[in-house]
């Protein structure tokens, strides 16, 4: 049985600073190596992620088991990073019952020590219905995102925990960087909004390093391996990423035609880490019917031709989102 789709909740349109309130869940497990080298003892690890409700930053953070005081500790160290979070949305996990309870348990018994200023922010949690993963849908996209190529582009790799959370790192750096839509009307800027900004107020940059992906993992160093590793994400994500911006069912129904100046996304397979390729519609060339199928693009590199189904676009207005 099911029943109307809700509308969407004040936190996830009502502006105000990143991961103010956020949804979090956990994935996994990944296995890890207690030391290199060999004689090694596996264990297991897992991942938290933790996504902002207005602006679907992500922040990723490794975790060495599923305990209270193992989420607490996570708890910690993203408050250090992003600040006091409101609100957090989460599903039913024992972990987060009874971090919530200590949380709650901790501020009434040290209401006369702890600041008032403090004591007033206390972090309100919200938990979801058991078997309902769609009541946190934000946190299980974001784990979607995450985990299903990581699982693929580790393979039997056996990561140490720093080399798992400095992947983790760059795979959070690389889901902040997509673009969402143009960060100005102007015709000469190639510069789309990110959930980057919000955090940082500039785009996300990654250092250049050389192309590992058709390497044998073998004969590479565990740096080169880790980096290796990091551009398969790359590559798969992104794949998957431009897929959802070129949605289509059947070419039965007209949609929005591009337009002069519409910022675009031009689709490359070879594409460096946190490079995102894109250009303002220059010219468009129509068929006989007179439906545009390939457009000139300027971009910072110069102008290139492309036919349409390469070109993603980015919508500008509340026009263009529906």
């Amino acid at each position: 049985m099911s029943n109307i789709m809700g509308d969407m909740p004040n936190e996830r349109v009502e502006p105000d600073f990143p991961f103010n309130t956020v949804g979090t869940d956990f994935a996994g497990p990944f296995l890890i190596s207690d030391r290199k080298g060999r004689g090694c003892k596996i264990t297991k690890c897992y991942l938290c992620i933790f996504i902002c409700f207005r602006y679907k930053c992500v922040h990723l953070e490794a975790v060495s088991e599923l305990s209270k005081d193992a989420f607490i500790l996570t708890l910690k160290r993203f408050i250090a990073r992003r600040g006091l979070p409101k609100l957090i949305y989460c599903d039913n996990g024992r972990n987060f019952v009874a971090a919530s309870k200590e949380i709650s348990s901790f501020l009434q018994s040290n209401i006369d020590t702890i600041h008032d200023y403090a004591a007033l922010r206390g972090i309100d949690f919200k938990f979801s219905p058991a078997y309902a993963p769609h009541f946190n849908g934000l946190a299980e996209a974001g784990v979607k995102s995450a985990k299903f190529h990581i699982r693929r582009v580790l393979g039997n790799s056996h990561l140490t925990f720093e080399e798992l959370t400095s992947l983790f790192a760059q795979i959070e750096a690389i889901l902040n960087s997509r673009p969402l839509c143009p960060l100005s009307p102007s015709p000469n800027d190639f510069q789309p909004l990110t959930p980057a900004h919000f955090l940082i107020g500039r785009p996300l940059t990654s250092l250049p390093s050389p192309s590992f992906l058709d390497c044998n993992a073998n004969r590479l160093s565990r740096f080169q391996h880790l980096e290796q590793i990091r551009q398969h994400f790359w590559k798969r994500w992104t794949n998957e990423y431009i897929a959802e911006l070129q949605q289509r069912s059947k070419w039965r129904a007209e949609s929005r035609h591009l337009k002069i100046d519409d910022l675009v996304l031009v689709k490359e397979d070879n594409a460096p880490p946190l490079c995102w390729r894109l250009g303002r519609v220059n010219k468009l060339y129509p068929g006989p019917d007179d439906v545009p199928r390939v457009a000139d693009v300027v971009t910072s590199q110069g102008t290139v031709r492309r036919a349409l189904n390469r070109l993603c676009f980015l919508p500008s207005s509340e026009e263009d989102l529906s």
